[in-house]
């Protein structure tokens, strides 16, 4: 059969993970989750967002390329959590919108981004994980991260903004976006089966699920 990559994108506390987890389940596939690796411009990061959020995009962009190279030549089918897109566009894009990255940095920043995405295969699909502000904040508070129960709403909406823009302007591969506020993958495992099942059938073109109202 047929290796495929694929990616899941989507903000934070989404369902990402727990999606990941369940279609390689159904699919017998392999998870690729994000190493936890210690970024060492962190703790000047939010000391002074403005002078060192170019060194520490640039830190978490080149783990995420070595991880996309990684998939790209591993021998058997995989869904990543998180994809080097995101890096650029959604929260390196943030951080220049809200000020925190300059505009010369940004451009650099976007010219590397760019030239290796244009050097890179990308995956064969992307699924698109796509909820509102509430839905993501009650699930983030299940979830129970002290580092996250500080995250603010406009914080999310703006990611949100990012993320549908994104989405509605990327070419690269198909993408199957879920609308993720009507649909609990632990309570009603037919729906990741539904997933599980789109999946297999688009790995071609744009597709968005339908789920009926709870």
């Amino acid at each position: 059969m047929k290796k495929n990559y694929i990616a899941i994108a989507g903000n934070i506390g989404v369902g990402k993970s727990t999606l990941v987890e369940g279609l390689c389940k159904n699919l017998s596939w392999e998870p690729y989750y994000e190493p936890v690796t210690e970024n060492p411009y962190l703790k000047d990061f939010y000391k002074d967002m403005k002078t060192w959020a170019f060194n520490s995009q640039l830190y978490f962009l080149t783990n995420r390329l070595r991880s996309h190279l990684d998939l790209l030549n591993y021998p058997d089918s995989v869904i990543q959590d998180r994809t080097i897109y995101e890096d650029a566009e959604i929260f390196a894009k943030n951080l220049y919108v809200q000020g925190n990255m300059s505009e010369r940095d940004y451009n650099s920043y976007q010219d590397i981004y760019h030239l290796l995405t244009d050097l890179l295969a990308p995956p064969d699909l992307i699924i698109y994980l796509k909820a509102s502000v509430s839905t993501l904040q009650n699930r983030i508070t299940l979830r129970g991260r002290d580092f996250e129960s500080t995250i603010a709403p406009k914080y999310l909406q703006d990611l949100n903004v990012l993320y549908d823009d994104f989405i509605e302007n990327f070419s690269l591969c198909p993408v199957l976006t879920i609308p993720a506020d009507n649909i609990d993958f632990v309570k009603h495992p037919d729906q990741m089966l539904m997933i599980t099942e789109a999946l297999k059938k688009k790995l071609s073109g744009k597709e968005t699920l339908q789920f009926p109202p709870k």
